[in-house]
């Protein structure tokens, strides 16, 4: 906040968070600045009374509130006769909207831009006002030290909730009409400038990430030696391979695979606190398999040996989440795996990393969408992934591309960690920037656009 200067003189405000304010700005409530709606409880709904899109309005709920921007990427509609049925919390445009219960509680937006009918879920607060810009006021309630206050405020118990009284009885620093309008011009024009510079970041780290795996799926499909002799794969949509290397389905680089046992194989009253693990999507997908306290006793465990996971084996997780595949790891715990898994014992000429990294790659996401046609997306199983073709170098150039692609996941991780790093600061600015502007930390009354 270097370059904006402070107001000449402040005076107590009176509220022990918000400190000192201008000396002529006034400090009210909420309550008498806005009126506040909510869906009263013998005005709710039931899920029948949500309807298709022809046969209703829009309701508004947490989703529809994205950090403090309003979002229509998700809708669900409410019958005619229900919205009909409170007029007072039709929304429009210039509305202001707060979560009131649950995890996103306190957050709010202003609505914007929409000319369909709309009205609000009973975890919605609805502020309508003639009296304040509302952006001002979706300014103010986003800031630090508001979301401060609202943190304080929850009385909920089990699930965060405010209460009418709660929001009716926040202190709002109000400065003359005049400057309010000043300052909600102010922060829409240095929001909008902070919010390109976040979402410019944000676009570099998806084309990071995109060239990241573009080059990992290069070099599984074509090597690292852009003069090595090619030849035609004999597969049209995986082209030329180098010429030496070898075009196999996947069964072929595989002693054996297993899915997981069946669901009643392994039952609640099974698991023990101390044992043999049970591993599952928990530790695939994050690949970590230090997680998870799923045990079973030994009798169990010699029992289900047939699942049993050794070192280097690769574990696919196999239902809702394909492509998150792991390669269980040398002096983790041993175990069995349960039925969301399938586990390839890897045969000793393939390096099972390479294999990972090949089944994570473009050209088996191909594959997968083809032989699934007709079938369930985002289920895999054993037949499918016998008839995955693979492009298959000697063992000692899997090492070397093995190699070759943890180098590059190092190099493109550190460059999104400075990206993501960049976001963090822009979006720690803007929030400082925004709870200075509306509490008169920073003076903006001589400010002009660029």
């Amino acid at each position: 906040m270097g370059k904006y200067q402070a107001y000449e003189e402040y005076k107590n405000s009176g509220v022990e968070w918000l400190g000192f304010v201008p000396i002529d700005w006034e400090v009210t409530k909420l309550k008498y600045t806005v009126s506040i709606f909510g869906r009263i409880g013998f005005r709710g709904y039931t899920v029948n009374d949500i309807v298709d899109e022809s046969e209703g309005a829009i309701v508004l709920s947490p989703s529809n509130v994205n950090d403090d921007k309003f979002t229509l990427d998700k809708r669900s509609y409410l019958s005619w006769i229900k919205y009909y049925e409170s007029p007072e919390i039709m929304v429009a445009n210039g509305d202001v909207l707060m979560v009131k219960t649950g995890s996103t509680f306190g957050k709010s937006t202003i609505v914007k831009n929409v000319d369909e009918p709309m009205t609000i879920n009973p975890q919605m607060a609805l502020m309508k006002s003639s009296k304040i810009d509302p952006r001002f006021l979706s300014y103010l309630l986003n800031s630090k030290l508001i979301k401060a206050k609202i943190d304080v405020s929850n009385t909920g118990s089990g699930m965060p909730t405010m209460t009418q009284e709660n929001m009716n009885g926040f202190p709002v620093p109000r400065p003359s009409d005049d400057l309010v309008i000043k300052i909600a011009n102010f922060l829409d024009h240095e929001t909008a400038k902070i919010d390109i510079l976040i979402e410019k970041q944000q676009q570099l780290i998806a084309l990071l990430k995109e060239k990241r795996q573009a080059v990992i799926s290069h070099a599984v499909t074509k090597g690292l030696n852009p003069d090595a002799p090619m030849r035609d794969s004999g597969v049209e949509w995986l082209g030329e391979v180098p010429e030496h290397w070898e075009v196999k389905k996947f069964k072929f680089l595989c002693d054996r695979i297993i899915a997981g046992p069946f669901g009643s194989s392994i039952t609640k009253d099974m698991y023990v606190k101390h044992g043999y693990k049970v591993y599952g999507q928990e530790q695939v997908i994050p690949n970590n398999f230090t997680i998870g306290d799923y045990y079973i006793n030994e009798k169990n465990y010699l029992e289900l040996s047939r699942y049993i996971v050794g070192e280097g084996e690769i574990l696919i997780s196999c239902v809702g989440t394909f492509g998150k595949i792991a390669v269980f790891p040398k002096g983790a715990e041993p175990g069995i795996i349960n039925p969301r898994l399938i586990k390839a014992e890897i045969s000793q000429d393939h390096d099972p990393y390479y294999i990972r990294e090949l089944l994570k790659s473009e050209m088996v996401f191909k594959q997968f969408e083809l032989l699934s046609r007709g079938g369930t997306m985002g289920v895999i199983n054993i037949a499918i992934l016998n008839e995955i073709l693979a492009s298959v170098p000697p063992a000692s150039e899997q090492s070397e591309i093995v190699d070759y692609i943890n180098l590059q996941k190092e190099k493109f991780s550190n460059l999104i960690d400075k990206a993501n790093n960049a976001v963090v600061l822009l979006q720690e600015r803007r929030t400082a920037l925004i709870s200075a502007a509306v509490t008169g930390k920073i003076d903006v009354r001589n400010w002009t656009p660029d």
